[in-house]
């Protein structure tokens, strides 16, 4: 696989959001893995949302934006989330999944760069959805030495797991928890009431959701729907794909209650 796929010239791509809001993102990954990374600079703090998929240093490629003190927030510990977790300190994480972190061999049926690892009923029905899975979920390598198929996702350090109504505070900015069940167990998000900005993790975001993977729950997923869909937003930062605003949120949400696939 190393001498079927080119070297990439720079793994991460960063984007200014705005003034305080940055996002990375792994450009060469699949799409159904290709975590949205988001950091937000605070007055006394820094916040991190996710880490990518470790498969590259995250504090390597960004070390100019990762200046202050930072605050690391996994949304939920699927592994394109997680991967990057290592390189901090520490982390703060739901404490339903707090033990994954630690532990990433408990999400070993999930952790592959391969499409070929997934059986073949889960990657049928993925494609069905819109994610097709490529052989290999990379279209470049970070490095020559890179072998996909001995990726594995490195233990990190929790230092304390967050539940509904913790606020994050990073003196001019601060963000409440909120407990977003569905995708998995301990998926959260980051809601900011002052400016109507939501870091939804994936409880939401504009492409197809996973409701159906281990872990999922249907029926917390549709709560959290309903939840999310009287939310006062102003723009959701997604765990994957562009952000957008209420008026997408809310079609999106009733998609989802109506059983209908995002368009």
């Amino acid at each position: 696989m190393r001498a079927t796929l080119p070297v990439a010239a720079r793994w991460f791509e960063i984007t200014r959001y705005d003034d305080s809001v940055t996002h990375i993102t792994e450009p060469h990954v699949h799409p159904m893995l290709r975590c949205n990374v988001w950091h937000v600079r605070g007055r006394d703090s820094d916040l991190l949302v996710d880490t990518g998929l470790g498969i590259a240093s995250l504090t390597a490629a960004a070390r100019d934006l990762f200046l202050h003190e930072i605050t690391v927030v996994l949304t939920h510990t699927h592994y394109d989330h997680v991967g990057g977790a290592h390189e901090f300190s520490g982390c703060l994480v739901h404490r339903l999944e707090a033990d994954k972190v630690s532990d990433p061999t408990l999400e070993s049926d999930w952790v592959t760069l391969l499409g070929t690892d997934f059986p073949p009923g889960e990657r049928a029905a993925l494609s069905d959805i819109g994610y097709a899975l490529d052989d290999v979920l990379i279209d470049h390598l970070p490095d020559p030495s890179f072998d996909p198929a001995s990726f594995a996702v490195a233990p990190a350090r929790v230092t304390g797991t967050i539940s509904e109504g913790d606020v994050l505070d990073l003196g001019d900015r601060a963000f409440e928890v909120l407990h977003l069940p569905g995708h998995s167990p301990g998926s959260i998000g980051l809601w900011e009431a002052r400016t109507g900005t939501l870091f939804s993790g994936d409880a939401v975001y504009d492409g197809p959701q996973l409701d159906a993977i281990p872990g999922a729950d249907r029926d917390a997923y549709r709560i959290t729907m309903e939840r999310l869909r009287s939310l006062p937003v102003k723009v959701v930062h997604g765990g994957h794909e562009p952000s957008f605003g209420r008026e997408r949120l809310v079609e999106l949400c009733t998609k989802h209650l109506n059983g209908v696939r995002p368009v």
